[in-house]
C-alpha cells in the first residue's frame, strides 16, 4: 500500500512539472495591439490579389510584420479589417500607423518619434486648367475661383484651413470622389499627398483627364500613434522597435517600394 502510494505521489509531482514546463513564462507571452487598415490611404494600406484571395498589404502592414520580427513580445491585430479613418482613431484601438499631428490626436495618442515617413502634398487640377500656382497667395487671389478640394477627416484639411484665406471643401470621403468632383467645376483644386496621388489618378482612370501641378505646396511628417491606454512597458518596446528600424535604415527602404 506504500509503495502504491509513492508511486501515485511521485506521478502527480511529474504531472504537475509537466504543466510547470508547458506553461508559457511572462517573458514569453505576447502583449496584443489593436489596429486596422485605413480606408483610402494608399500606400499606407493596400487591397492585394494573390492567387483568387484579398488581404491588406502596404507600409503599415509591412512595418507592422517588421517591428514583430525586432519584438516578438507585440503582436498586431485588426491589420486586415478595413475602417474609414474616423473609426479608426475614434474607436478602442491600440495604435494607428501613418497620421500626421493634430491636437485632438494627441488628447488620447502619443506620438512616436522619429517620423515613419514624410510626404509631399500636390494639387491636381483639370488637364485644360492653365492656372499657374507658386505658392498659396496665388490661389488666395482666386476668390471663388479657387476652392481646394480635401478628403473629409483628414488632417490636411484642418491644416489648410488654418492657414487663412483659403476656401477647402472636405465633404468627400474619397480621391475618386474628389477627383469626380474636379472634373464637375466643383473645385479648382485637389491637394494630396505623394506617394499615393498618382496611384489614386490611375485607379479613377482619370489619367489624361487631370494633371498634377509641379509645385510642392507642403511637406508633412507622418508618425506611429500609440494609445495612452497602453501598458507602458508595451509603449516602450514599440519606440524601441521603431527606432531601431529607423537607425537601420528599413523605415526608408520600405517606404521607397511605394514611391509614385
Amino acid at each position: 500500500m506504500h509503495r502504491l502510494a509513492d508511486f501515485a505521489r511521485e506521478g502527480l509531482l511529474l504531472l504537475l512539472a509537466a504543466l510547470i514546463l508547458c506553461t508559457p513564462s511572462p517573458a514569453s507571452a505576447q502583449s496584443i495591439l489593436r489596429t486596422a487598415a485605413q480606408e483610402a490611404s494608399e500606400p499606407k494600406f493596400i487591397a492585394k490579389q494573390d492567387g483568387g484571395k484579398t488581404s491588406v498589404g502596404g507600409f503599415c502592414v509591412d512595418v507592422f510584420r517588421a517591428i514583430e520580427a525586432i519584438e516578438p513580445g507585440l503582436k498586431f491585430v485588426g491589420d486586415q479589417n478595413w475602417l474609414p479613418l474616423a473609426r479608426v482613431y475614434g474607436g478602442p484601438d491600440d495604435v494607428v500607423c501613418g497620421l500626421l499631428y493634430t491636437k485632438e490626436r494627441a488628447l488620447k495618442y502619443d506620438y512616436i518619434s522619429p517620423a515613419l515617413f514624410s510626404v509631399n502634398y500636390l494639387l491636381v487640377v483639370r488637364a485644360d486648367d492653365d492656372v499657374k500656382v507658386n505658392d498659396w497667395d496665388d490661389i488666395r487671389k482666386l476668390g471663388n475661383d479657387g476652392i481646394i478640394l480635401s478628403m473629409h477627416n483628414f488632417a490636411i484639411s484642418d491644416i489648410l484651413r488654418g492657414m487663412g484665406g483659403l476656401q477647402v471643401d472636405s465633404t468627400a470621403v474619397s480621391s475618386k470622389s474628389n477627383l469626380n468632383k474636379l472634373l464637375a467645376n466643383r473645385g479648382r483644386f485637389y491637394c494630396h499627398r505623394s506617394p499615393g496621388i498618382v496611384t489614386e489618378i490611375r485607379k479613377a482612370g482619370l489619367e489624361g483627364k487631370v494633371k498634377l501641378l509641379p509645385k510642392v505646396m507642403l511637406k508633412e511628417q507622418f508618425y506611429m500613434l500609440v494609445s495612452k491606454t497602453v501598458a507602458a512597458d508595451d509603449a516602450k518596446k514599440l519606440r524601441a522597435a521603431i527606432v531601431q528600424l529607423d537607425n537601420q535604415g528599413v523605415l526608408a527602404k520600405l517606404f521607397e517600394k511605394y514611391l509614385d
